[in-house]
C-alpha cells in the first residue's frame, strides 16, 4: 500500500469510529458510536450524575431521577439525540408513580438499617443472622431499584418496570451481582467524602446502561431472558420522539 493509501485508510478508520464518516464496506458498524471519545463519555456521566443528585435531594424522587439519567446516557451511547430537554420531559413523566417507588425504597431502607442497628447492639436475638438479612435486604431494595430504573420507560411505567425486574435478574444473575457491587461502590466513595456522590451516581446510571448490553455466553436452550428487557429498552426512542 502506498504511503497516501494508508493515510486514506487511516483517515478512514478515523472518521468510522468518531462517527463523522460512512462505515467502510465489510466492517460492523460500532456497537456504542456515541462512546468514541473517552473524555466525552467521562463529561457525560458527570453531567448526569450532577442531574441525578440535584433531583435527588428530596430523596423521594431518586427513582425518576435515575431513569431519566439512565435514558439520556443510553441516548448518548446510541448517537441519538441526547438533549437535556428530554432528560427534563423523561424526568417529569418519572416522577408520576416514581415518588411512590421512591418513598417505598425509603421506608425498607430504614426498618432494615434499623433492623441491623438493633441486631449490632445485641438487644436481639441471633444478631449476626437478623444482621445479615439486613444487609441482603438492603441489597435487594439496591438491585430492585437500579433494574426497574433501567427499564422504565414512560410508555412501560413503574409498574411495568418493577415487573419486568424479576425476569430480568433471574434471567442475568451475573449482571445483577454488577449492579449490587455499583451500589456498593457508590456507598463506599459517598461514606468516604459526601462530594464523590455526584460521580457516584454517574457511574451507577452508566452501569444500569452498561451491564445488560455487555456481551456474555449464552446457553443453547436460551431464548434471551433479557431480551425482553432490551425490547423495552428499543421502545425509549419512539417514546422520546413523542
Amino acid at each position: 500500500m502506498s504511503r497516501a493509501g494508508g493515510r486514506t485508510d487511516r483517515a478512514a478508520r478515523r472518521a468510522e469510529r468518531s462517527g463523522s464518516g460512512p462505515v467502510r464496506s465489510g466492517a460492523a458498524p460500532a456497537r456504542f458510536p456515541g462512546a468514541t471519545s473517552a473524555f466525552g463519555l467521562l463529561g457525560e456521566v458527570l453531567l448526569v450524575g450532577v442531574l441525578v443528585a440535584l433531583v435527588s435531594i428530596p430523596v423521594v424522587t431518586l427513582p425518576a431521577a435515575l431513569a431519566a439519567g439512565v435514558r439520556h446516557l443510553r441516548r448518548y451511547l446510541l448517537a441519538e439525540d441526547s438533549r437535556l430537554g428530554m432528560f427534563w420531559s423523561d424526568l417529569r413523566a418519572g416522577l408520576v408513580g416514581g415518588i411512590g417507588v421512591g418513598a417505598a425504597s425509603v421506608v425498607l431502607v430504614l426498618v432494615l438499617l434499623l433492623d441491623i442497628d438493633l441486631a449490632n447492639s445485641g438487644a436481639l436475638p441471633g444478631g449476626p443472622v437478623v444482621a445479615a438479612v439486613g444487609w441482603l435486604g438492603l441489597a435487594a431494595v439496591a438491585l430492585a431499584l437500579f433494574t426497574a430504573a433501567g427499564l422504565w420507560t414512560p410508555r412501560l411505567g413503574w409498574l411495568g418496570a418493577l415487573r419486568a425486574a424479576p425476569r430480568s435478574v433471574t434471567g442475568d444473575p451475573v449482571g445483577a451481582a454488577y449492579l449490587v457491587a455499583s451500589a456498593v461502590f457508590a456507598v463506599v466513595v459517598t461514606w468516604q467524602l459526601f462530594p464523590l456522590i455526584v460521580p457516584a451516581l454517574g457511574c451507577v446510571a452508566l452501569a444500569i446502561v452498561a451491564v445488560p448490553e455487555r456481551p456474555r455466553r449464552r446457553g443453547r436452550g436460551d431464548t434471551g431472558a433479557d431480551g425482553g428487557g432490551r425490547d423495552e429498552r428499543g421502545a425509549e426512542t419512539s417514546d422520546g420522539a413523542e
